[in-house]
């Protein structure tokens, strides 16, 4: 399966103004992660697009919020090489001393970016979150960061890399690899697995939108995700053999969906830059799936930590897999 590593990270921080945080907050955290490291470190603002501008090959807003590649395969855009991890609580205000906790994932070489991500915590922290309210005039609610940390899902093993009240920020080096992936997946069902949709998971398949579970437009996707994921800031090419995916479509299209507690949430994402709405909806609750399910565990995990479908840098596409009393110890944002 892949070579590809993950750097988890949580953000563990307090409200300093009352904020107000809709359902699905995943769109939200990822405009103020844009606009935080574009404004610090684009020196060309008069282009319309990283596309248009010149300095985009060099660029660290290009390679972090839009990376590109003109001679990419499927066009210009490439998978962001990261993903965001919104809190799962659902809309709810929260007041001045409470905890707000999120996490963001790195992926693979783009670690190498992670000092300028450092360098835009102050921004992150201004700008604010949420919805804009009368308390603040008009303004979103803002936050103060506490601490930073790198974590390992699988195992439970943590890495500080910052403190309130400190000026150092380490580079995390706490990650997730294949072996990580591997020892996970060990611990699945062969038979019978359930997979609880957290967040709205917008999967296409055969130019369909997919509205219903089904495993086989699942694992097309997955594959799809990682080897561009592993192609672009993974150690392989990211190009599996067309004969082994063919054997896996044809084995997916023997697993079923045996209990389906799933429902569609239609969500909308406004993006104040282009100001147009984007359908980011999709597959919320929990699906259980039954057949021959061994040749995919890997597969399966690595989608647990990098998500699936339409918006995954946005938070969409997060899931977990419900199939042992040994299951994966995501964090929980708050």
């Amino acid at each position: 399966m892949a070579e590809l590593t993950i750097y988890p990270l949580l953000f563990h921080t307090q409200v300093t103004t009352p904020l107000e945080l809709d359902k699905h907050s995943g769109a939200a955290l990822r405009g103020n992660l844009f606009a935080a490291v574009w404004q610090r470190f684009c020196h060309n603002k008069a282009a319309p697009s990283c596309a248009a501008c010149p300095l985009h090959t060099m660029c660290p807003v290009s390679a972090l919020v839009a990376p590109l590649r003109e001679e990419h395969i499927r066009g210009r855009d490439i998978p962001r090489p990261y993903i965001l991890l919104p809190p799962l609580e659902g809309n709810r205000r929260m007041e001045p001393g409470e905890t707000l906790t999120f996490g963001l994932t790195l992926f693979g070489n783009i670690i190498a970016l992670f000092p300028y991500l450092a360098l835009i915590i102050n921004s992150l922290e201004i700008a604010g979150l949420g919805k804009r309210l009368p308390d603040n005039r008009g303004r979103r609610g803002t936050f103060k960061i506490q601490h930073i940390e790198a974590y390992n899902p699988v195992n439970g093993t943590r890495q500080t890399l910052s403190q309130a009240g400190k000026q150092h920020i380490e580079t995390p080096t706490l990650h997730v690899t294949r072996v990580d992936v591997k020892q996970r997946a060990a611990t699945l069902s062969a038979e019978q697995i359930t997979i609880r949709f957290l967040t709205p998971t917008r999967l296409q398949h055969e130019k369909g939108l997919v509205r219903d579970p089904a495993f086989q437009p699942l694992v097309a996707r997955l594959l799809e995700r990682l080897a561009l994921l592993e192609q672009e800031y993974g150690q392989g090419d990211g190009l599996s053999p067309s004969q082994q995916w063919k054997e896996l479509m044809h084995l997916a299209s023997e697993v079923i969906c045996t209990n389906n507690q799933t429902h569609w949430e239609d969500v909308g994402s406004y993006s104040s830059r282009t100001r147009y709405m984007t359908q980011i909806g999709g597959i919320c609750g929990s699906a259980t799936f039954t057949g021959n399910l061994a040749p995919f565990h890997e597969l399966l995990v690595w989608g647990e930590m990098v998500h699936v479908g339409k918006n995954a840098v946005k938070g969409s596409g997060w899931y977990r897999i419900e199939s042992s009393p040994n299951r994966i110890n995501h964090e929980k944002p708050q």
